[in-house]
């Protein structure tokens, strides 16, 4: 795509500022990568330290070496075990060896730190690659983009607190629930354009553990007015959170009976109490009579504390070493990797959401703060960067025409801003009329009157019949469920309150949750697909105060979907001018990972697959994967699935595949291609020998950095892009048809 003639030229061209600075110049000679072994003077590590850690006694290392041993040559550490320098420090098969004193926590020890040649990196890879030069692939200039990351991240490292690319100080944080607190920080990259080298500038905001006693930290964490009331809260779900909030958390030990803290790393809590937990102690005093005694005892005896809060377990440290919680402080500079509840969820959004102009004011205040050009090390690495966010061009495309049943005031509609509503529109096509269906109100009966939820079915029902939706029994049970009691057990007594015959399930279960509680939401969806095989259609209970037609109609949507009927679709000249009029197989794919921590259980893939001409009815495909596998393994047998079931719904085979991918990284992007676009034309084949059609296979991702800024009034109402404003040129890749699309308006914050 380095040529002009092969971007696009549909739409309206306008300019837009990127959050990209562009390098004036960069370093095209050699690079010189070293292996790192850090290690004590005596003994080893039987794991790597913290990141920090280990950073801090590299630079130590450096300040004391550069002008005699190091030859006076900057080198950059990604805190495990490579470094790069622009100069040679070492011969090709030299080690150097390299003593360090380095103190923590007032503890002074000597550590070795050994430096090997690895690699020589050829800087000249990256001009060549922007220059768009086949045979050069991103994999080639990672090392390159790698030395210059880190090179540009020792600035920021200087004076806050880093994790990979991005960066964050307390300077700019708020405390929000569960001993946690949010800061303000930023992130830096170096990515490749057309022609162009670019640093990659955003905001960022992450959950950090708030330091202090680790035992204010728990009565926020289980909910509790103070920690006396902690001892009501030790049932299995408490005891859950705790052990999630603490698994892995680094903290130090203080009382009168040692000297200075001691810092440990959390690795569980014992089962017992600690005035219950015992073990085998040979007391000084007597040696050779060894005794059980609790941990309570140990600590009243050896130490003469005693403890106030026994009824708790321990933590586990390291050799099963056990420490009373309210002795335990958390250490600072702490990142929580953990899932967010919903009020730190909520907190986290308001807090990170910032109209663009602030975004972009605060990208520049970085820029000034950082100032990279007076680094020692950024010039060293032949770096110069520009002091301007770069401008690109940009296309708005326009909109496609959206069609609804025919009996809508206005069945045909230009969306104007990205949005619009049903007001006066129907559906396109209605799905099987509900005749059997059924209420189940999982809240207490005193929050959620019933006469509040049959007003509101009421109006559900009235809104759906009005927008082409048949509801044919406008009265359903409503049935109360005990929220103690197993919520599978509620979903069967609801379903039976509908009196079918047996063997018959009811076509929907309305379902008004109290919260967004995740637990009891994915309890639902369980029972309801894998259990009782029906529909299920959830809903908040705060919506039943006052009922918004707007609400209805939406709901109306999702129940009309999943009773087989489609909404709106596409005018299909616009849809015949995307798929080039070939009947057209719509694929997508993605892979859930399990959540921090939850190492045991297994990535689960799903592919969904259209089964008629118009891309509005689909099927999904559930595939198990090893934990955190992003490869999808069996994707040839979803493939054939998914083929036949188009058959099924058009009596033809497609004539060409649009395989959507989520969640690859640019790194992945070849390997996961090469593989899975095999799997598809295996699949192919396998149905019908000789049977290929066209392939595309489109990589999406979501989770970028990149942000863009509307000049001059050219924004939407939140001062965002227009919808349909795509970039193709400039900062993307140049042998890459890659591109970015504003797909929809922003609601709120940066797009």
């Amino acid at each position: 795509m380095s040529a002009d003639s092969t971007y696009g030229t549909v739409g309206r061209r306008m300019r837009v500022v990127a959050n990209y600075v562009e390098f004036e110049k960069f370093g095209e000679g050699e690079i010189f990568q070293y292996d790192i072994e850090l290690q004590p003077a005596t003994g080893e590590f039987k794991k790597l330290p913290a990141p920090a850690f280990m950073r801090a006694v590299f630079d130590q290392c450096q300040r004391l070496h550069r002008q005699s041993r190091l030859g006076n040559v900057h080198m950059v550490y990604d805190a495990r075990k490579i470094a790069y320098a622009p100069r040679r420090v070492c011969g090709p098969t030299e080690t150097l060896r390299l003593e360090v004193s380095y103190a923590e926590d007032g503890r002074a020890a000597t550590y070795v730190v050994q430096i090997r040649e690895a690699a020589v990196v050829d800087g000249s890879v990256l001009r060549r690659f922007i220059g768009g030069e086949r045979g050069v692939d991103i994999a080639d200039i990672q090392p390159a983009l790698n030395a210059l990351d880190l090179a540009i991240g020792s600035v920021a490292h200087q004076d806050m607190v880093g994790f990979g690319r991005s960066f964050f100080t307390r300077a700019q944080s708020m405390q929000t629930a569960g001993g946690l607190e949010l800061w303000r920080g930023f992130s830096l990259s170096v990515r490749p354009g057309t022609e162009r080298l670019y640093l990659n500038v955003n905001t960022a905001v992450t959950a950090m553990y708030a330091p202090g006693p680790l035992l204010d930290a728990l009565v926020q964490v289980l909910g509790v007015r103070d920690a006396s009331q902690l001892r009501g809260r030790l049932d299995q779900r408490g005891v859950r959170d705790m052990a999630a909030y603490l698994r892995g958390l680094a903290l130090y030990l203080r009382h009168r009976g040692i000297a200075g803290k001691r810092k440990f790393a959390v690795k569980g809590v014992t089962a017992a109490a600690l005035d219950r937990e015992s073990f085998e102690w040979e007391d000084p005093s007597r040696p050779g009579q060894a005794e059980p005694i609790t941990v309570a005892e140990y600590y009243a005896r050896r130490y003469n504390i005693t403890l106030r809060y026994a009824f708790l377990p321990g933590l586990v440290g390291r050799r099963n070493a056990i420490f009373p919680i309210e002795l335990c402080e958390i250490a600072d500079n702490q990142r929580f990797r953990g899932k967010l509840d919903e009020r730190q969820t909520a907190d986290m959004v308001r807090f990170a959401c910032q109209r663009p102009s602030d975004n972009r004011s605060r990208i520049g205040d970085v820029l000034q703060q950082l100032d990279l050009g007076a680094s020692p090390v950024v010039r060293a690495f032949g770096m110069a960067l520009g002091t301007r966010l770069a401008e690109v061009e940009t296309r708005v495309l326009p909109a496609p025409t959206v069609n609804y049943g025919r009996a809508s005031r206005d069945a045909a509609l230009t969306p104007a801003s990205g949005a619009w509503n049903m007001r006066d529109k129907c559906v396109s096509t209605p799905g099987a009329p509900l005749e059997h269906w059924a209420v189940l109100v999982l809240a207490r009966q005193a929050d959620v009157q019933q006469h509040r939820v049959q007003a509101f079915v009421s109006m559900l029902v009235d809104t759906c019949n009005r927008t082409g939706y048949a509801i044919r029994a406008p009265r359903p049970p409503i049935t109360y469920g005990n929220l103690a009691a197993d919520v599978s057990r509620e979903m069967r007594r609801a379903c039976d309150a509908i009196r079918l015959p047996p063997g018959r399930p009811p076509q929907l279960l309305l379902v008004v949750l109290q919260s967004t509680n995740a637990l009891v939401y994915q309890s639902v969806k369980n029972c309801a697909y894998t259990t009782l095989g029906i529909h299920t259609q959830c809903m908040q209970a705060k919506h039943l105060q006052r009922p918004s037609p707007q609400y209805c109609a939406n709901l109306c949507l999702k129940i009309n979907a999943k009773l087989g009927g489609t909404n709106q679709g596409l005018t299909p000249s616009h849809l015949q001018r995307l798929v080039r009029g070939k009947p057209t197989l719509f694929l997508g794919c993605d892979v859930t990972h399990p959540a921090p921590g939850e190492l045991h259980k297994p990535s689960i893939a799903s592919v969904v697959g259209s089964t008629d001409y118009m891309g509005l009815r689909y099927a999904a495909t559930l595939i198990q994967l090893p934990s955190r596998q992003e490869l999808v393994a069996k994707l040839q047998e979803a493939v054939v699935r998914h083929l036949k079931l188009f058959y099924k719904g058009t009596r033809t085979k497609p004539r060409h595949v649009i395989f959507y991918r989520d969640g690859v990284s640019e790194t992945q992007f070849a390997q996961v291609r090469d593989r899975e676009l095999i799997e598809i034309q295996r699949a192919c084949s396998s149905v019908e020998p000789g049977y290929k059609p066209e392939i595309t296979f489109v990589a999406v991702l979501k989770r970028h950095n990149t942000r863009f800024f509307p000049l001059g009034r050219d924004g939407d109402r939140t001062g965002n892009c227009v919808p349909g404003t795509v970039v193709d040129r400039a900062i993307t890749m140049p042998l890459l048809f890659d591109f970015y699309l504003f797909s929809h308006a922003a609601i709120q914050g940066t797009s």
